[in-house]
Parts: structure tokens; sequence; C-alpha cells
């Protein structure tokens, strides 16, 4: 499995290609004008933003679990910083 210092330099082809080769879809969420597609890939989680009026994926970024979009997940399912505070 690719670790995050090596995917992350990668371009945004090439992570989407890795992604959807390795990474496991965990659910989506509406955010914005996004919907926002977690992923784990390995050891980390990966948020996949998708512009649907440009059918496009715009970015691929590491989830920040101190970001407020955290609760739309949390509101679902239990991720690994969830049950630490519990």
């Amino acid at each position: 499995m690719i670790a995050w210092r090596e995917y992350k330099k990668l371009p945004l082809q090439e992570k989407i290609d890795v992604l959807y080769e390795h990474g496991t879809f965990i659910m989506a969420i509406r955010y914005y004008s996004y919907k926002v597609n977690l992923y784990l890939m390995g050891n980390y989680y990966l948020e996949v933003f998708v512009n649907h009026k440009h059918a496009l994926i715009e970015k691929i970024v590491p989830l920040d679990t101190r970001h407020p979009r955290m609760k739309f997940y949390s509101d679902q399912i239990k991720l690994p910083c969830d049950i630490l505070k519990s």
C-alpha cells in the first residue's frame, strides 16, 4: 500500500487511479456544492471532492478530524477518532 507521503506527491489523475485500485469506499456526504466521498487507503482516510456541476474530481485531501465536516460522518458511522473520544 502506498504511504501518504508518497501519495500526496502524485498528480491528481494518478491519485485517482491509485485510490480506485487500492482504496475502500466508506461513505459519501454533501458539502456545499460538492459530493465528498470518504475512502480508506491503507491506514489513512481520504476525502474526494467531486464537483457535480462539472462532473469532476477537484481535489483529494487527508481527512481532517478537526474540521466541522466531521459531524456529517460521525452522524452515520464511527471513525477511529470517534472511538478514542468514547
